[in-house]
């Protein structure tokens, strides 16, 4: 089982490692040589609830709490713990605290392990970078044609761009829109992405790193590589897209142990995301010269029909003026 904790935002990635192996070390002896008197070993069990709660609350988010720990079972033991003493159902509570001890037990082990492979893997990965929608539209180059080193100002440094799953939906729609340039760098975003994440969604090569100094620049850009953010389980996204992309960078940060970039051409993303305690990197298009106020012209009507009076002898109901502003004679 591949489970993943979502850290909170600014929690020690080591510490919660230690946290969560420290948890699943206390369940792991409770089910193998824990009481044997089966209210005891219930007791014992929901004493472990409580302390892991106590424990994690601060440091995942409550969703993993829901599914490491307070699980339907847990509630249904809770519930009826002051029923449990007729002597009929000592053995059902029994087979019930075995069985979630050893669920725990497994779901713990796996949580541990799949966090600590996601930490080293994180060492391996560059600067991490999370676009939103309008930079894949606006940006002057294309995904694949975009120095992220030069734009970011981190010249050797690799570069790891992370795409959620809300900014592959935006593009989605950004396809059928009546925006020319719009509905074609979104489909071409997607075509790369496709192509990139034809056999899995861990890890894409973008860009090489060069393989010697530039002679123009004087650096040698390190690589880029791409990951899709997929949603985890349960996760119910913000009704607010920018919020989503927001939050999917804060889960990020945590795991990476360093700072998040949110790349945006878009001044309210750029700001949601410095509140956040995230770097914004906010990109601006050219500002052109401000429109001239257009103006209007009425068709003006014949004097008679503005009720002047016209002065006889003026054929067609015109009215002259001469250069002192008096009617013409």
């Amino acid at each position: 089982m591949d489970m993943l904790v979502s850290p909170l935002p600014g929690v020690d990635r080591k510490h919660l490692h230690q946290t969560l192996d420290a948890v699943r070390e206390r369940v792991s002896n409770l089910f193998t040589s824990g009481p044997h008197d089966y209210y005891e070993r219930l007791l014992a069990y929901l004493d472990w609830a409580v302390d892991a709660v106590g424990r994690l609350d601060t440091l995942v988010s409550s969703a993993d709490l829901d599914r490491l720990v307070l699980t339907k079972r847990h509630d249904q033991l809770l519930a009826g713990l002051n029923d449990f003493t007729i002597g009929t159902t000592q053995r059902l509570v029994n087979q019930l605290v075995s069985t979630e001890l050893r669920q725990r037990t497994e779901i713990f082990g796996a949580a541990v392990a799949s966090l600590a492979q996601e930490l080293q893997r994180w060492q391996l990965r560059g600067l991490p970078v999370v676009a939103d929608s309008s930079f894949y539209v606006h940006h002057r180059e294309k995904l694949e044609d975009t120095d992220f080193a030069e734009l970011l100002g981190v010249t050797e440094h690799p570069v790891h761009l992370l795409v959620p799953m809300v900014v592959v939906d935006e593009l989605d729609q950004l396809k059928e829109s009546k925006a020319p340039q719009a509905r074609w760098r979104a489909r071409y975003t997607l075509a790369v992405l496709d192509r990139l994440f034809q056999e899995s969604t861990e890890h894409a090569l973008l860009r090489k790193a060069d393989a010697e100094v530039q002679r123009i620049t004087g650096v040698r850009r390190g690589e880029v590589t791409v990951q899709l953010l997929l949603d985890p389980p349960g996760h119910m996204r913000l009704p607010i897209n920018d919020d989503e992309i927001v939050d999917r960078a804060l889960a990020v940060q945590p795991l990476s142990g360093r700072e998040v970039t949110v790349l945006t051409y878009d001044t309210g993303q750029a700001i949601r995301a410095r509140v956040a305690g995230l770097r914004d990197y906010k990109l601006s298009m050219p500002v052109v010269d401000e429109p001239e106020e257009q103006a209007t012209t009425k068709k003006k009507l014949p004097a008679k029909d503005r009720g002047v009076q016209v002065p006889a002898g003026r054929k067609g109901g015109q009215v002259g003026s001469s250069t002192n502003g008096s009617v013409g004679t």
